[in-house]
């Protein structure tokens, strides 16, 4: 079963095209990660999927409604987090626990404070008086409080040191899995979604670039590389991605085995000797190559 459907979704901000006939599903227990540069849609994504924003044309379905017309008892199994994490800074950790838990009958109390007691904030320490990473993780565990089906999180790590983004990336991964929850991400942070999605997508601007799962990805996109004249320039071609030339090499990524890369390259009349094709060592890695650096 999918919890999020979207299909054929086309949008614009005025006469700019964000993207057309965008369309992906999310598994029931799944955990997705979206992935692109400033100004490829993310963030209008997380809109879309709330229903905050009326697409030009086509559809989003969580868990088989419209999310146009979505009823409330179903609107309360989504969870979700906001860029910007806005809270109620007047209150202390306490208050807001107390504050919101009457809205929710299946609220968790013990999810809130065992998220924070892993991040050693003070239940008695005021909102305001708090660094942004913590307050979008005191954001996050009102959420996580809530116990809902499907959480929605976007840039759900803003703000935390290094060492706590692992601390907290682990447990939202080990939380996820005990709890069968599905999960819609987008961070900046690629290392963070390496951690912890099943599937990825990356948008390039107006279309999904690539949807796989993060196994899938790793294994299959390699970087290509080999000796060129100076001067030389590789034709264009589809399979190719950003080729870019350094010293005496060209690189490029691909999703093309070596031996099939090499065929290509003799079709195209391409000037070339010492090929190297290697895998990519993490995903920012892939991440760049696809989408370029610039």
């Amino acid at each position: 079963m999918n919890t999020i459907e979207c299909s054929g979704l086309t949008h614009y901000y005025g006469r700019r095209q964000i993207y057309k006939d965008l369309s992906f599903v999310v598994p029931e227990g799944h955990i997705l990660g979206l992935l692109g540069k400033n100004g490829t849609g993310k963030t209008t994504t997380i809109n879309l999927l709330n229903g905050f924003l009326k697409p030009h044309a086509g559809q989003v379905r969580i868990f088989g409604e419209d999310v146009r017309a979505m009823r409330n008892e179903t609107r309360r199994r989504i969870g979700l987090l906001l860029e910007g994490h806005v809270q109620y800074q007047f209150m202390t950790i306490e208050q807001l626990e107390r504050f919101y838990a009457p809205f929710y009958p299946d609220w968790k109390r013990e999810a809130y404070y065992e998220l924070l007691r892993k991040l050693k904030v003070d239940p008695s320490q005021r909102i305001s008086r708090m660094s942004n990473g913590q307050r979008s993780q005191v954001a996050l565990g009102i959420i996580m409080a809530q116990n809902p089906d499907l959480l929605i999180l976007d840039d759900f790590s803003l703000g935390l040191d290094p060492g706590y983004r692992r601390l907290f990336v682990d447990y939202l991964r080990e939380y996820a899995c005990a709890e069968k929850k599905t999960m819609f991400l987008t961070s900046h942070i690629i290392q963070d979604m390496e951690r912890l999605i099943d599937d990825c997508i990356i948008m390039d601007y107006g279309r999904i670039l690539t949807h796989r799962k993060l196994s899938e990805l790793m294994r299959t996109v390699r970087c290509c590389s080999f000796a060129a004249p100076a001067g030389y320039e590789l034709p264009e071609n589809p399979d190719f991605y950003h080729p870019e030339r350094k010293d005496n090499r060209i690189e490029f990524y691909t999703f093309l085995p070596p031996q099939q890369v090499q065929d290509v390259l003799k079709s195209l009349g391409a000037s070339f000797s010492d090929f190297v094709a290697a895998s990519p060592q993490n995903l920012e890695d892939i991440f760049i190559g696809l989408t370029g650096k610039y």
